[in-house]
């Protein structure tokens, strides 16, 4: 690993002291009182294209169609080196709307579901605050701080904030489907807007060089159709009924699965997140199917039609094992995991980093079972690096609870920090220090 010399640690510590905790948190506050729900982003990647254009950089914003787009932004080298893209997602997996939102949501949206945030402590509260517009608002600083610095690079600093990050097709209302699952990163990517590297600012205190796909499966449960008032005079199987059992042996099964395919860095999960059954209106009759909706993480190391196969046999067992369960498993969405090599230049550079922020020696994050556009990015052939922000030093405001709308501003600084060293180190070398030819 490589050890910045004089001058490049000369460069870092005159960037970073550009760093400025006021402006990280006034903008990280206006991010998240701009709705962008997956598919609607544009409002937010305009005013983010305003910011990096007043700061010095090459901005633009990319049209997908009217209401999806992406924000980018370079600040150029001298063609000598490698190029670097910090990418972060913009979208939120809630839209902030009670309509849209509850009750699955909440019988009511939390302050941290909202989208009118507010400043406690050295928090910044509201809809994903932290995930993903606190890392995004982590990289836009650290590349003004650069540009203002007036480091010299060889390489092309890039900074690419994306649409359609969230794991999710499209939303009630809207007529595209393929809004989400990484798809303004891969248009991104498509239009020529991509680097020799990547860094990925996303959840995990720890550099990441590989992290689970994901797959989606319909599981269609079988039965009768029937009618309340005739369930004793005819055939009758309510697959809603049937649905019950397989879901506890499908649980039943999954730390199986999770046992078979861990390695590396992770430890893949599944859950099922949605059911579908019957008619609303008309509960009398009883539907002659149930639909269960299940996210299945996969391995590096594991295709996607592998991880079917596994379902599919659990699902098997568990069917044989009782005379009334009839189900049949569809894979509906495949994205697969993907890796860096741990040796490559950008997680290298990504672990001499944190060390030099963190003042300690790096510890690999295990057993993980998060999904980013880092499979996008590295699918594409492009290595990458994942790093996100240190766990608060103060208790979060809403305990022990599933939030991605809480982000502590120092947080946000020590990932600054880390993605300044990173940008540093690799834009202002040759590109044959890299790695490259």
């Amino acid at each position: 690993m490589n050890e910045l010399d004089s001058e490049r640690r000369g460069w870092v510590d005159a960037a970073c002291a550009r760093l400025d905790r006021d402006r990280l948190r006034q903008l990280v506050f206006e991010m998240t009182a701009i709705p962008s729900p997956t598919g609607e982003e544009r409002e937010l990647a305009e005013l983010l294209v305003a910011q990096l254009t007043d700061a010095g950089l090459d901005a633009a914003y990319q049209p997908i169609d009217i209401a999806q787009g992406n924000a980018t932004a370079r600040y150029c080298g001298d063609g000598s080196g490698p190029d670097l893209l910090l990418y972060a997602p913009i979208d939120a997996h809630l839209a902030g709307d009670p309509a849209e939102d509850t009750p699955w949501a909440g019988a009511e949206l939390r302050p941290d579901m909202q989208l009118d945030p507010f400043v406690e402590d050295d928090f910044v509260i509201g809809l994903c605050a932290e995930n993903p517009k606190g890392y995004a608002a982590a990289i836009v600083v650290a590349a003004e701080a650069i540009r203002q610095a007036g480091i010299p690079l060889r390489g092309d600093l890039m900074v690419g904030l994306g649409s359609g990050g969230m794991p999710t097709n499209r939303r009630p209302g809207q007529d595209r489907y393929n809004a989400g699952q990484g798809n303004g990163c891969s248009f991104m990517l498509e239009q020529g807007f991509r680097g020799d590297f990547a860094v990925i600012a996303k959840g995990g205190w720890a550099v990441a060089w590989e992290e689970v796909g994901l797959c989606w499966f319909r599981i269609r449960v079988a039965g009768i159709m029937n009618y309340v008032g005739t369930r004793n005079r005819f055939d009758h199987r309510n697959p809603i009924i049937q649905a019950a059992k397989l879901i506890e042996g499908i649980e039943r099964w999954l730390p199986e699965y999770r046992a078979n395919n861990t390695s590396g860095l992770v430890a893949p999960e599944g859950s099922i997140g949605a059911i579908e059954g019957g008619w609303k209106h008309k509960p009398s009759f009883v539907p002659a199917n149930c639909d269960l909706y299940m996210d299945l993480r996969v391995s590096p190391r594991t295709e996607p039609v592998d991880a079917y196969r596994q379902l599919r046999a659990a699902v098997r067992e568990i069917c044989d094992g009782d005379p009334e369960l009839d189900a049949k498993v569809e894979m509906i969405l495949a994205i697969p995991g993907a890796t860096t090599a741990p040796d490559n230049w950008i997680v290298q550079s990504a672990v001499q980093a944190w060390q030099q922020v963190e003042g300690r020696e790096h510890v690999d994050r295990t057993n993980t079972s998060g999904a980013t556009d880092a499979n996008i990015l590295r699918g594409r052939g492009i290595p990458t690096a994942r790093i996100g922000m240190p766990p608060a030093k103060s208790p979060l405001p809403f305990g022990n609870t599933f939030s991605m709308g809480t982000v502590e501003v120092e947080g946000m600084m020590q990932l600054a920090r880390c993605l300044v060293h990173i940008a540093i180190d690799t834009c202002t070398r040759r590109r044959d220090e890299v790695g490259l030819t």
